[in-house]
């Protein structure tokens, strides 16, 4: 995956940006739409250290769009007004659909991880729960740039 090249400064390590993913609740997920135009929408998702895992609805206009043109553009921010407070991650590449769609709840041992991740971060433990509407998107990303513009104060 190649590294980043501009602002340096303000990157994060590896462990920073992953302990910040793990940590947040929403993404951004962006998509190529018809005649290529964006559509931009906030999701859930779980990062498992190389995969960003992305739980959406299948019957939605991001899923719809991923069929088509598996780009995306995820963001991953924070910070508010501070600019010194102001940290994100955006993350590159092609999503790829994993498992059955809609997700109702075959045995698919690819998923076990993601699934445990995602019921740990917004339900507090225990079983995913298959709801037959969503399924699954991972991102393997091709390109990851971070900034933490609070390592400016140093």
């Amino acid at each position: 995956m190649p590294g980043q090249r501009r602002g340096t400064a303000i990157a994060m390590s590896e462990e920073e940006r992953d302990a910040f993913l793990r940590s947040q609740p929403v993404c951004r997920v962006a998509t190529v739409g018809p005649g290529g135009h964006p559509h931009a929408g906030a999701l859930w998702f779980v990062w498992d250290g190389t995969a960003l895992w992305l739980n959406s609805l299948t019957r939605s206009r991001r899923w719809t769009d991923l069929g088509r043109d598996p780009r995306v553009s995820v963001l991953v921010d924070d910070g508010g007004f501070d600019f010194l407070r102001l940290r994100g991650v955006e993350l590159l590449g092609s999503a790829e659909v994993v498992g059955e769609v809609p997700r109702k709840g075959v045995p698919t041992p690819e998923l076990d991880s993601p699934e445990r991740l995602f019921a740990d971060k917004y339900s507090g433990g225990g079983d995913f729960r298959h709801d037959g509407r969503h399924g699954w998107l991972r991102l393997r990303p091709e390109k990851i740039v971070s900034w933490d513009f609070g390592k400016l104060r140093a």
